[in-house]
Protein backbone atom coordinates (compact mmCIF):
# COMPACT_ATOMS: atom_id res chain seq x y z
CA UNK A 1 0.00 0.00 0.00
CA UNK A 2 1.34 3.32 -1.07
CA UNK A 3 1.98 6.09 1.20
CA UNK A 4 -0.44 8.41 0.21
CA UNK A 5 -3.35 5.61 -0.19
CA UNK A 6 -2.07 5.23 3.81
CA UNK A 7 -2.75 8.52 4.50
CA UNK A 8 -5.87 8.79 3.02
CA UNK A 9 -7.36 5.73 4.33
CA UNK A 10 -5.58 7.05 7.95
CA UNK A 11 -7.81 10.56 7.58
CA UNK A 12 -11.10 8.80 6.64
CA UNK A 13 -10.51 6.44 9.10
CA UNK A 14 -9.74 9.22 11.81
CA UNK A 15 -12.53 11.35 11.07
CA UNK A 16 -15.04 8.23 10.98
CA UNK A 17 -13.07 7.00 14.34
CA UNK A 18 -14.48 10.64 15.38
CA UNK A 19 -17.42 10.87 14.11
CA UNK A 20 -18.63 7.51 15.95
CA UNK A 21 -17.20 8.53 18.69
CA UNK A 22 -19.33 11.54 18.90
CA UNK A 23 -22.42 9.26 17.91
CA UNK A 24 -21.34 6.95 20.79
CA UNK A 25 -20.78 9.56 23.13
CA UNK A 26 -24.73 10.44 22.28
CA UNK A 27 -25.59 6.95 22.77
CA UNK A 28 -23.45 7.22 26.30
CA UNK A 29 -25.29 10.05 27.24
CA UNK A 30 -28.72 9.62 26.24
CA UNK A 31 -28.29 6.03 28.01
CA UNK A 32 -27.36 8.10 31.33
CA UNK A 33 -29.69 10.70 31.38
CA UNK A 34 -32.98 9.25 29.70
CA UNK A 35 -35.11 6.14 31.69
CA UNK A 36 -34.25 2.90 30.10
CA UNK A 37 -37.81 3.03 28.83
CA UNK A 38 -37.31 6.89 26.92
CA UNK A 39 -34.19 4.99 25.35
CA UNK A 40 -35.48 2.04 24.10
CA UNK A 41 -37.94 4.28 22.50
CA UNK A 42 -35.52 6.80 21.12
CA UNK A 43 -33.89 3.80 20.07
CA UNK A 44 -36.36 1.41 18.15
CA UNK A 45 -37.69 4.71 16.79
CA UNK A 46 -34.84 5.71 15.23
CA UNK A 47 -34.03 2.39 14.11
CA UNK A 48 -37.40 2.06 12.15
CA UNK A 49 -36.44 5.39 9.98
CA UNK A 50 -32.86 4.72 9.27
CA UNK A 51 -34.39 1.15 8.17
CA UNK A 52 -36.08 3.42 5.52
CA UNK A 53 -33.52 5.51 4.66
CA UNK A 54 -32.39 3.11 1.36
CA UNK A 55 -35.55 3.00 0.04
CA UNK A 56 -35.10 7.21 0.04
CA UNK A 57 -32.07 6.96 -1.62
CA UNK A 58 -32.62 4.11 -3.54
CA UNK A 59 -29.10 3.17 -3.83
CA UNK A 60 -28.44 6.40 -6.05
CA UNK A 61 -25.59 7.31 -4.44
CA UNK A 62 -23.65 3.85 -4.88
CA UNK A 63 -24.90 3.53 -7.99
CA UNK A 64 -23.00 6.86 -8.95
CA UNK A 65 -19.71 5.22 -7.61
CA UNK A 66 -20.42 2.09 -9.95
CA UNK A 67 -21.64 3.84 -13.19
CA UNK A 68 -18.76 6.88 -13.31
CA UNK A 69 -15.99 3.72 -12.53
CA UNK A 70 -18.14 2.12 -15.88
CA UNK A 71 -18.23 5.07 -18.34
CA UNK A 72 -15.83 8.20 -16.92
CA UNK A 73 -17.48 11.92 -17.44
CA UNK A 74 -20.63 10.25 -19.38
CA UNK A 75 -21.99 9.17 -16.68
CA UNK A 76 -22.67 12.72 -15.62
CA UNK A 77 -25.71 12.10 -18.09
CA UNK A 78 -27.25 9.99 -14.72
CA UNK A 79 -27.31 12.84 -12.83
CA UNK A 80 -30.58 14.70 -13.79
CA UNK A 81 -32.97 11.72 -13.62
CA UNK A 82 -31.04 10.49 -10.55
CA UNK A 83 -31.79 13.94 -8.47
CA UNK A 84 -35.83 13.91 -9.88
CA UNK A 85 -35.88 10.38 -8.21
CA UNK A 86 -34.15 10.89 -5.18
CA UNK A 87 -37.54 13.91 -4.78
CA UNK A 88 -39.85 11.57 -5.63
CA UNK A 89 -38.87 8.59 -3.21
CA UNK A 90 -37.65 10.56 -0.35
CA UNK A 91 -41.29 12.03 -0.24
CA UNK A 92 -42.85 8.64 -0.58
CA UNK A 93 -40.69 7.03 2.14
CA UNK A 94 -42.01 10.46 4.73
CA UNK A 95 -45.37 9.58 3.54
CA UNK A 96 -45.23 6.04 4.75
CA UNK A 97 -43.30 6.76 7.84
CA UNK A 98 -45.72 9.45 9.25
CA UNK A 99 -48.79 6.95 8.66
CA UNK A 100 -47.04 4.35 10.34
CA UNK A 101 -46.21 7.09 13.01
CA UNK A 102 -50.12 7.49 13.07
CA UNK A 103 -51.61 4.01 12.72
CA UNK A 104 -48.87 1.71 14.32
CA UNK A 105 -48.95 0.14 18.24
CA UNK A 106 -47.29 2.95 19.36
CA UNK A 107 -47.48 4.48 22.81
CA UNK A 108 -47.73 8.37 22.70
CA UNK A 109 -43.90 8.93 23.45
CA UNK A 110 -42.60 6.54 20.67
CA UNK A 111 -45.35 8.08 18.20
CA UNK A 112 -44.63 11.81 18.90
CA UNK A 113 -40.53 10.92 18.10
CA UNK A 114 -41.23 8.35 14.89
CA UNK A 115 -43.22 11.46 13.64
CA UNK A 116 -40.43 13.91 14.37
CA UNK A 117 -38.02 11.60 13.12
CA UNK A 118 -39.14 11.04 9.80
CA UNK A 119 -37.36 14.15 8.34
CA UNK A 120 -34.64 13.17 9.22
CA UNK A 121 -34.39 10.99 5.90
CA UNK A 122 -33.78 13.78 3.89
CA UNK A 123 -30.28 14.74 5.76
CA UNK A 124 -29.30 11.31 5.52
CA UNK A 125 -29.73 11.19 1.88
CA UNK A 126 -28.20 14.34 1.29
CA UNK A 127 -25.12 12.97 3.20
CA UNK A 128 -25.12 10.14 0.85
CA UNK A 129 -25.45 11.58 -2.35
CA UNK A 130 -22.68 14.49 -1.09
CA UNK A 131 -20.58 12.19 0.32
CA UNK A 132 -20.50 9.75 -3.06
CA UNK A 133 -19.73 13.28 -4.84
CA UNK A 134 -16.96 14.12 -2.78
CA UNK A 135 -15.48 10.72 -3.52
CA UNK A 136 -15.96 10.80 -7.30
CA UNK A 137 -13.29 13.69 -6.58
CA UNK A 138 -10.78 12.39 -4.13
CA UNK A 139 -11.58 15.22 -2.02
CA UNK A 140 -10.72 12.91 1.24
CA UNK A 141 -10.48 15.62 3.04
CA UNK A 142 -13.63 17.62 2.50
CA UNK A 143 -15.02 13.87 3.04
CA UNK A 144 -13.73 13.57 6.55
CA UNK A 145 -15.19 16.68 7.11
CA UNK A 146 -18.80 16.10 5.55
CA UNK A 147 -19.07 12.66 7.20
CA UNK A 148 -18.11 14.19 10.67
CA UNK A 149 -20.29 17.13 10.96
CA UNK A 150 -23.48 16.05 11.55
CA UNK A 151 -21.98 13.70 14.43
CA UNK A 152 -20.38 16.84 15.95
CA UNK A 153 -22.99 19.35 15.51
CA UNK A 154 -25.35 16.58 17.52
CA UNK A 155 -23.36 16.29 19.99
CA UNK A 156 -22.51 19.62 20.85
CA UNK A 157 -26.07 20.41 21.25
CA UNK A 158 -27.29 17.74 23.34
CA UNK A 159 -24.44 18.15 25.44
CA UNK A 160 -25.11 21.79 25.80
CA UNK A 161 -28.85 21.11 26.74
CA UNK A 162 -27.69 17.96 29.43
CA UNK A 163 -24.67 19.73 31.21
CA UNK A 164 -24.69 23.68 30.29
CA UNK A 165 -28.63 24.28 30.46
CA UNK A 166 -31.72 23.86 32.80
CA UNK A 167 -33.50 22.05 30.14
CA UNK A 168 -34.63 18.31 31.09
CA UNK A 169 -33.75 15.88 28.24
CA UNK A 170 -36.09 14.11 26.55
CA UNK A 171 -36.70 11.56 23.86
CA UNK A 172 -39.01 14.37 21.95
CA UNK A 173 -35.94 17.01 22.64
CA UNK A 174 -33.54 14.30 21.21
CA UNK A 175 -35.31 13.92 18.25
CA UNK A 176 -35.70 17.62 17.12
CA UNK A 177 -32.25 17.85 17.32
CA UNK A 178 -31.59 14.75 15.26
CA UNK A 179 -33.93 16.44 12.51
CA UNK A 180 -33.05 20.25 13.04
CA UNK A 181 -29.34 18.87 12.46
CA UNK A 182 -30.84 16.77 9.17
CA UNK A 183 -32.62 19.93 7.67
CA UNK A 184 -29.40 22.03 7.83
CA UNK A 185 -27.79 19.14 5.96
CA UNK A 186 -30.65 18.95 3.45
CA UNK A 187 -29.99 22.64 2.57
CA UNK A 188 -26.57 22.38 1.71
CA UNK A 189 -26.72 18.92 -0.01
CA UNK A 190 -29.04 20.90 -2.32
CA UNK A 191 -27.37 23.99 -2.79
CA UNK A 192 -24.76 21.02 -3.49
CA UNK A 193 -26.98 19.68 -6.18
CA UNK A 194 -27.95 23.09 -7.84
CA UNK A 195 -23.92 23.48 -8.37
CA UNK A 196 -23.71 19.63 -9.89
CA UNK A 197 -26.54 20.52 -11.99
CA UNK A 198 -24.28 23.53 -13.44
CA UNK A 199 -21.53 21.68 -13.85
CA UNK A 200 -19.34 21.92 -10.66
CA UNK A 201 -17.80 18.50 -10.51
CA UNK A 202 -14.57 17.37 -11.13
CA UNK A 203 -14.16 13.61 -11.35
CA UNK A 204 -10.82 12.24 -11.06
CA UNK A 205 -8.79 9.20 -12.55
CA UNK A 206 -11.16 9.76 -15.79
CA UNK A 207 -9.79 11.74 -18.78
CA UNK A 208 -12.33 14.06 -20.25
CA UNK A 209 -13.69 11.88 -22.81
CA UNK A 210 -17.60 11.80 -23.44
CA UNK A 211 -17.92 8.69 -25.56
CA UNK A 212 -21.54 9.15 -27.89
CA UNK A 213 -22.41 5.65 -27.10
CA UNK A 214 -23.10 6.85 -23.84
CA UNK A 215 -24.53 10.44 -24.62
CA UNK A 216 -28.52 9.11 -24.48
CA UNK A 217 -29.74 11.11 -21.20
CA UNK A 218 -31.70 8.14 -19.16
CA UNK A 219 -35.02 8.98 -18.14
CA UNK A 220 -36.59 7.57 -14.33
CA UNK A 221 -37.50 4.30 -16.05
CA UNK A 222 -34.14 3.52 -17.14
CA UNK A 223 -32.09 4.70 -13.62
CA UNK A 224 -34.96 2.47 -11.76
CA UNK A 225 -33.56 -0.83 -13.79
CA UNK A 226 -30.34 0.34 -12.81
CA UNK A 227 -30.49 1.52 -9.22
CA UNK A 228 -32.64 -1.47 -7.62
CA UNK A 229 -30.25 -3.92 -6.18
CA UNK A 230 -28.50 -0.83 -4.53
CA UNK A 231 -31.24 0.25 -3.17
CA UNK A 232 -32.67 -3.11 -1.69
CA UNK A 233 -29.00 -3.91 -0.68
CA UNK A 234 -28.89 -1.03 1.98
CA UNK A 235 -32.43 -2.08 2.99
CA UNK A 236 -31.45 -5.76 3.38
CA UNK A 237 -28.45 -4.88 5.23
CA UNK A 238 -30.08 -2.70 7.36
CA UNK A 239 -32.63 -5.44 8.14
CA UNK A 240 -29.95 -8.38 9.40
CA UNK A 241 -27.92 -5.29 11.19
CA UNK A 242 -30.01 -3.79 13.11
CA UNK A 243 -34.13 -4.42 12.73
CA UNK A 244 -33.38 -6.37 15.89
CA UNK A 245 -33.75 -3.60 18.13
CA UNK A 246 -37.28 -2.76 16.48
CA UNK A 247 -38.55 -6.34 16.86
CA UNK A 248 -37.50 -6.63 20.40
CA UNK A 249 -39.10 -3.24 21.01
CA UNK A 250 -42.12 -4.39 19.91
CA UNK A 251 -41.71 -8.12 21.35
CA UNK A 252 -40.14 -7.68 24.50
CA UNK A 253 -40.74 -4.07 25.18
CA UNK A 254 -38.84 -0.93 25.24
CA UNK A 255 -36.12 -1.61 27.90
CA UNK A 256 -34.88 -4.51 26.52
CA UNK A 257 -34.54 -2.83 23.30
CA UNK A 258 -32.33 0.00 25.55
CA UNK A 259 -30.10 -3.15 26.24
CA UNK A 260 -29.90 -4.30 22.94
CA UNK A 261 -29.24 -1.06 21.89
CA UNK A 262 -26.17 -0.70 24.23
CA UNK A 263 -24.81 -3.71 22.82
CA UNK A 264 -25.43 -2.20 18.91
CA UNK A 265 -23.73 0.70 19.72
CA UNK A 266 -20.28 -0.68 20.87
CA UNK A 267 -20.76 -2.94 17.78
CA UNK A 268 -20.98 -0.17 15.60
CA UNK A 269 -18.19 1.67 16.91
CA UNK A 270 -15.80 -1.63 15.83
CA UNK A 271 -17.37 -1.91 12.57
CA UNK A 272 -16.02 1.71 11.33
CA UNK A 273 -12.81 0.13 10.04
CA UNK A 274 -13.69 -2.10 7.55
CA UNK A 275 -16.75 0.70 6.57
CA UNK A 276 -13.69 3.54 6.22
CA UNK A 277 -11.65 0.93 4.30
CA UNK A 278 -14.31 -0.68 1.85
CA UNK A 279 -17.16 2.03 1.14
CA UNK A 280 -14.70 5.20 1.53
CA UNK A 281 -11.73 4.72 0.07
CA UNK A 282 -11.68 1.51 -2.08
CA UNK A 283 -14.84 1.46 -3.51
CA UNK A 284 -14.60 3.88 -6.58
CA UNK A 285 -11.17 1.81 -6.98
CA UNK A 286 -12.67 -1.35 -7.12
CA UNK A 287 -14.94 -0.53 -9.88
CA UNK A 288 -12.36 0.96 -12.03
CA UNK A 289 -9.70 -1.74 -11.45
CA UNK A 290 -12.42 -4.56 -12.07
CA UNK A 291 -12.98 -3.34 -15.22
CA UNK A 292 -9.38 -2.23 -16.27
CA UNK A 293 -6.95 -3.80 -14.11
CA UNK A 294 -8.22 -7.44 -13.15
CA UNK A 295 -4.84 -8.05 -11.62
CA UNK A 296 -4.66 -5.59 -8.81
CA UNK A 297 -8.33 -6.46 -7.93
CA UNK A 298 -7.80 -9.90 -7.29
CA UNK A 299 -4.80 -9.33 -4.99
CA UNK A 300 -6.94 -6.57 -3.60
CA UNK A 301 -9.30 -8.89 -2.75
CA UNK A 302 -6.91 -11.52 -1.88
CA UNK A 303 -5.00 -9.43 0.33
CA UNK A 304 -8.10 -8.22 1.98
CA UNK A 305 -9.38 -10.97 3.11
CA UNK A 306 -6.14 -12.24 4.99
CA UNK A 307 -6.04 -8.51 6.53
CA UNK A 308 -9.98 -8.19 7.58
CA UNK A 309 -9.77 -11.82 9.25
CA UNK A 310 -6.67 -10.98 11.11
CA UNK A 311 -8.22 -7.58 12.43
CA UNK A 312 -11.44 -8.89 12.91
CA UNK A 313 -10.74 -11.55 15.68
CA UNK A 314 -7.82 -8.86 17.42
CA UNK A 315 -11.26 -6.88 17.67
CA UNK A 316 -13.10 -9.77 19.32
CA UNK A 317 -10.26 -10.66 21.55
CA UNK A 318 -10.48 -6.66 22.70
CA UNK A 319 -13.91 -6.73 23.25
CA UNK A 320 -14.25 -9.75 25.28
CA UNK A 321 -11.10 -8.52 27.59
CA UNK A 322 -12.81 -4.95 27.61
CA UNK A 323 -16.04 -4.26 27.61
CA UNK A 324 -17.06 -6.27 31.32
CA UNK A 325 -15.81 -3.11 32.95
CA UNK A 326 -16.37 -0.81 29.90
CA UNK A 327 -20.37 -0.82 29.75
CA UNK A 328 -20.73 -0.17 33.68
CA UNK A 329 -18.10 2.51 33.78
CA UNK A 330 -19.35 4.45 30.58
CA UNK A 331 -23.30 4.05 30.85
CA UNK A 332 -23.75 2.92 34.33
CA UNK A 333 -22.65 0.51 36.93
CA UNK A 334 -26.27 -0.63 37.09
CA UNK A 335 -28.34 0.47 34.46
CA UNK A 336 -27.10 -2.21 31.48
CA UNK A 337 -25.98 -4.94 32.92
CA UNK A 338 -27.53 -7.32 30.42
CA UNK A 339 -25.28 -5.69 27.66
CA UNK A 340 -22.11 -7.56 28.25
CA UNK A 341 -23.59 -10.77 27.77
CA UNK A 342 -25.54 -9.60 24.54
CA UNK A 343 -21.85 -7.86 23.40
CA UNK A 344 -20.05 -11.17 23.90
CA UNK A 345 -22.13 -13.17 21.74
CA UNK A 346 -22.36 -10.40 19.37
CA UNK A 347 -18.93 -10.21 19.06
CA UNK A 348 -18.55 -13.48 17.78
CA UNK A 349 -19.81 -11.69 14.60
CA UNK A 350 -16.82 -9.28 14.14
CA UNK A 351 -13.74 -11.29 12.26
CA UNK A 352 -16.92 -12.71 10.24
CA UNK A 353 -18.76 -9.44 9.17
CA UNK A 354 -14.50 -7.46 8.60
CA UNK A 355 -13.97 -10.99 5.99
CA UNK A 356 -17.56 -9.91 4.58
CA UNK A 357 -16.84 -6.78 3.62
CA UNK A 358 -14.04 -7.92 1.83
CA UNK A 359 -15.28 -10.65 0.25
CA UNK A 360 -18.95 -8.66 -0.45
CA UNK A 361 -17.05 -5.41 -2.26
CA UNK A 362 -16.37 -7.29 -5.32
CA UNK A 363 -19.92 -8.57 -5.72
CA UNK A 364 -20.75 -4.34 -6.03
CA UNK A 365 -18.49 -4.53 -9.58
CA UNK A 366 -19.76 -4.94 -13.17
CA UNK A 367 -23.21 -7.03 -13.37
CA UNK A 368 -23.13 -8.87 -9.90
CA UNK A 369 -24.73 -6.60 -7.90
CA UNK A 370 -27.97 -8.22 -8.45
CA UNK A 371 -26.53 -11.74 -6.87
CA UNK A 372 -25.35 -9.66 -3.82
CA UNK A 373 -29.02 -8.63 -3.46
CA UNK A 374 -29.72 -11.98 -3.74
CA UNK A 375 -27.52 -12.79 -0.80
CA UNK A 376 -28.41 -10.36 1.53
CA UNK A 377 -32.27 -10.95 0.72
CA UNK A 378 -31.56 -14.64 1.86
CA UNK A 379 -30.08 -13.54 5.02
CA UNK A 380 -32.57 -10.33 5.56
CA UNK A 381 -35.26 -13.01 5.45
CA UNK A 382 -33.80 -15.69 7.64
CA UNK A 383 -32.47 -13.07 9.87
CA UNK A 384 -36.61 -11.67 10.61
CA UNK A 385 -37.36 -15.62 11.07
CA UNK A 386 -35.00 -16.51 13.79
CA UNK A 387 -35.94 -12.99 15.29
CA UNK A 388 -39.24 -14.01 15.32
CA UNK A 389 -38.56 -17.17 17.22
CA UNK A 390 -35.62 -16.58 19.63
CA UNK A 391 -37.12 -13.45 20.85
CA UNK A 392 -39.87 -14.41 22.04
CA UNK A 393 -38.25 -17.27 24.10
CA UNK A 394 -34.69 -15.76 24.83
CA UNK A 395 -35.46 -12.07 24.37
CA UNK A 396 -32.31 -10.24 23.73
CA UNK A 397 -29.92 -12.77 23.54
CA UNK A 398 -31.82 -14.41 21.34
CA UNK A 399 -31.59 -11.58 18.96
CA UNK A 400 -27.98 -11.75 19.56
CA UNK A 401 -27.76 -15.38 18.17
CA UNK A 402 -29.98 -14.14 15.28
CA UNK A 403 -27.37 -11.79 14.60
CA UNK A 404 -24.38 -14.44 14.44
CA UNK A 405 -26.06 -16.67 12.67
CA UNK A 406 -27.20 -14.36 10.00
CA UNK A 407 -23.57 -13.30 9.53
CA UNK A 408 -22.14 -16.49 9.16
CA UNK A 409 -24.47 -17.56 6.34
CA UNK A 410 -23.84 -13.85 4.82
CA UNK A 411 -20.02 -14.24 4.44
CA UNK A 412 -20.98 -18.05 3.44
CA UNK A 413 -22.74 -16.55 0.34
CA UNK A 414 -20.99 -13.66 -0.38
CA UNK A 415 -17.54 -16.34 -0.72
CA UNK A 416 -19.30 -19.01 -2.91
CA UNK A 417 -20.85 -16.02 -4.60
CA UNK A 418 -17.56 -14.45 -5.56
CA UNK A 419 -15.83 -17.06 -6.56
CA UNK A 420 -18.07 -18.64 -8.74
CA UNK A 421 -19.63 -15.31 -11.17
CA UNK A 422 -16.62 -13.06 -10.00
CA UNK A 423 -13.34 -14.94 -10.21
CA UNK A 424 -15.27 -17.81 -11.80
CA UNK A 425 -13.11 -20.20 -9.88
CA UNK A 426 -14.31 -23.92 -9.01
CA UNK A 427 -14.36 -24.69 -5.02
Amino acid sequence: MSKKALKTISLLWISSLFGAGCAFLIQVILARYLSPVDFGDFAAAFATVTLFVPLAGFGIAQFWLKVFGEEGWSATRWFSSSFTFIIISSLSVLAFLLFWAIIGPHDKTMQVVLFILSFYIFGQVALELIGSKLQLEEKYVYLALWQLSPHLIRLITIGYIVFLSSIILTPLLVALTYTSVAVIFTIIGGVQFYLIKRGNFHLKGHTLNISSKTQVIPNIKILISQVWPFGLAGLFHLIYFQSDIILIKYISGSEAAANYNVAFTVMVAVYILPTVIYQKFLLPKMHRWAHHDREKFYKTYNDGNRIMLFLGLLAMILIWLLIPSFIPFIFGANKYTSSIDILNILAFSIPVLFVASSVGSTLVTKEHMKSKVKCMGTVAIINIILNIILIPTYGTFGAAIATVISNVILLLLYYITAIKLVFKLKI
